[in-house]
């Protein structure tokens, strides 16, 4: 009886929204390898090869290596707590990278999924993809820890 009479109290008190500020790089890690230049010129074969991206004319990064490299070379990156990640450049520092501060915030759905981009210039944005909905706390145009989204 306790159960049930509990069980109803939880499932009729109101959802709250939680608030989420875009993760502080400071404390992300590194958690994939940069790739060798060797590998990233075999893969340039293999991959500017596939006659079906000519076909659907996505091949724009075949014309040039150094465009193929600008996309491929790119390392995982996660927050501290894991719920954010990135793709970041092999070229960029990973002190430049700890070194960044939020410039930016937005959010935009995925199909089902909801995807909370924070923007930290030279290319860097973290996201995190949820299920629940979120909106961009005052402007989307921020700095740092005023970098924020309420998901509910």
């Amino acid at each position: 009886m306790k159960t049930s009479f509990l069980l109803l109290a939880l499932l009729s008190l109101p959802a709250f929204a939680a608030s989420v500020a875009c993760p502080d790089l400071a404390t992300a890690v590194q958690v994939g390898a940069c790739p060798a230049e060797e590998e990233l010129k075999y893969t340039f074969t293999g991959y500017c090869s596939d006659n079906a991206r000519t076909y659907k004319g996505d091949s724009d990064v075949c014309t040039d290596y150094r465009l193929y490299r600008k996309l491929k070379n790119v390392a995982l990156w996660e927050s501290a707590d894991g719920v954010f990640n990135a793709y970041v450049s092999c070229d960029l520092p990973p002190a430049s990278v700890k070194a960044a501060r939020a410039s930016g915030v937005k959010v935009d759905k995925q199909g089902k999924m909801t995807r909370l981009i924070c923007s930290y210039g030279e290319g860097i944005r973290f996201t995190w993809r949820t299920r629940v909905e979120c909106r961009v706390e005052g402007s989307s145009a921020c700095t740092g820890a005023a970098c924020k989204a309420s998901c509910d």
